[in-house]
């Protein structure tokens, strides 16, 4: 009982730890990044009247609060519709550095066919594969984009397909589709003026700290986001996942209370006439609780150094990955990709252990008080 209990919580733990790993990864890649500095209303209405209209104080500001190693960009990015011969369909046009976005998102790295944009192509774009199979295209041929201008007029512009890009979601395939950030501004008719940039740290637990140094640097109406404020849904299930594990701990050590309480119950039971003839000998009655006790912890050592070894060398045998693939339609409604890399921490073991160890100890209480209990006249009745 012992054995399968902290296996299944170190495993089942993993699992879990991989998906929400997955889950921030997955939209931190999609366009999100670490941090994002845009306007305020930007966030509720994507749109251009919402731009940044002084990007070189923006620069400013970045170049001397970041740290050396962190990494950004400006980027368009609003709503509009895609169309050609056979099909027309929302998306969200996105101008970018072709030089730095591989940097900060999926883009660089989810090349399936074609080749990705040059720094002075004005007419090029890249696609989806969802996107490129629902038009029925391919590289080389032409895409309309339409959106609204500055002047609130309806802007249009015929791009070629320089590349398509595979996404972990299909939804992403289906949503996003890159231009240069030069293209992107004439189409819009904004000059050199922006919608956001994005920023990309080294490290995630630095994010709290250079938001808030931003924000006391930033021009007026203009404010730094991080991910936690433009992902609140994504912030709130992960800070509620530690609290998810805990209950799953006391549900799988209550089904594991169960074998481990019947098996020192019965071994107390089967030693009654022992226990009755040490009583009788002198032996005090905390000294049997003791004894039962030690049996019990030695138990639990036993079970869990099997168990986090079974747990461990589970998840070294999947360290190469889940495939989810046969789950793809369920694993990107909760945002996750299809290969889930099971992910453990010495905290999660040292939890596991100490949880059934403290818990093991308390339900074992019962048979120790029990064979406590015991006088040696109730022993003489045990044939």
């Amino acid at each position: 009982a012992v054995v399968i209990g902290a296996w299944s919580m170190i495993f089942f733990g993993a699992i879990s730890r991989g998906m929400t790993a997955s889950m921030l990864s997955t939209s931190l890649n999609t366009l999100t990044g670490h941090i994002q500095i845009q306007k305020p209303a930007y966030q509720d209405d994507p749109v251009v009247e919402n731009r940044l209209n002084d990007p070189e104080a923006v620069r400013s500001v970045l170049d001397a609060q970041l740290p050396g190693n962190a990494q950004w960009a400006f980027r368009i990015q609003v709503g509009g519709v895609a169309a050609n011969a056979r099909n027309a369909q929302s998306v969200s046009i996105v101008g970018i550095d072709p030089e730095k976005e591989p940097a900060l998102s999926f883009y660089g790295q989810a090349l399936d066919q074609g080749s990705l944009l040059a720094e002075d192509d004005p007419h090029g774009i890249v696609v989806g594969k969802a996107l490129a199979e629902s038009f029925d295209t391919r590289i080389g041929r032409k895409l309309v984009l339409m959106t609204q201008s500055a002047d609130r007029e309806t802007a249009s512009r015929a791009f070629k397909i320089k590349g398509i890009y595979r996404a972990e979601l299909e939804a992403t395939e289906k949503r996003h589709v890159f231009v240069t950030l030069n293209a992107a501004q004439r189409l819009l008719g904004i000059g050199t003026d922006v919608t956001n940039a994005c920023i990309r740290l080294p490290d995630l637990d630095q994010v709290e700290e250079v938001t808030h140094g931003l924000n006391t640097q930033m021009p007026p109406g203009v404010s730094a986001v991080s991910w936690t404020g433009l992902l609140p849904l994504l912030k709130g299930y992960l800070s509620m996942f530690d609290s998810f594990m805990l209950l799953w701990y006391v549900v799988v050590f209550v089904a594991m209370a169960f074998g481990l309480v019947n098996t020192m119950l019965m071994a107390v039971l089967e030693r009654t006439r022992e226990f009755g003839l040490l009583k009788a000998l002198g032996m005090k009655p905390a000294w049997i609780v003791r004894g039962v006790l030690t049996e019990c912890v030695m138990l639990l050592f036993i079970g869990l150094a099997a168990g986090n070894l079974l747990g461990l060398t589970t998840i070294q045998a999947l360290s190469n990955g889940i495939n989810l693939g046969f789950l793809s339609k369920g694993s990107q409604y909760f945002g996750m990709g299809h290969i889930i890399v099971p992910i453990i921490t010495l905290k999660d073991i040292m939890a596991v252990n100490s949880v059934i160890l403290v818990l093991g100890v308390l339900v074992c209480l019962y048979p120790a008080l029990k064979a406590a209990c015991i006088t040696p006249v109730k022993a003489m009745t045990q044939i």
